[in-house]
């Protein structure tokens, strides 16, 4: 995947805990440390929309439309 460079400005405590994890081995850079931590707050965010969007349905709704035409349809399946 391609890659682009970005600045970005940290405040000193940030910095020298992302040196400790660099120094322990965590990651092998800053810049490997700041994209991890980037990718899985983004992630988080994402899920959490999801889960805001889906709070939002009304269950019983979205249930008539899953069993919508059922009857129908078990006409259609053969017999075993």
């Amino acid at each position: 995947m391609a890659k682009a460079k970005v600045a970005v400005t940290l405040d000193a405590d940030t910095v020298k805990r992302l040196d400790y994890l660099v120094k322990q081995a965590v990651f092998p850079s800053r810049s490997q440390g700041v994209e991890v931590a980037l990718q899985e707050k983004l992630s988080r965010l994402e899920r959490s929309r999801l889960a805001q969007e889906c709070a939002k349905l009304d269950p019983q709704f979205e249930k008539s439309l899953a069993e919508e035409g059922i009857s129908e349809d078990l006409s259609e399946w053969p017999e075993y």
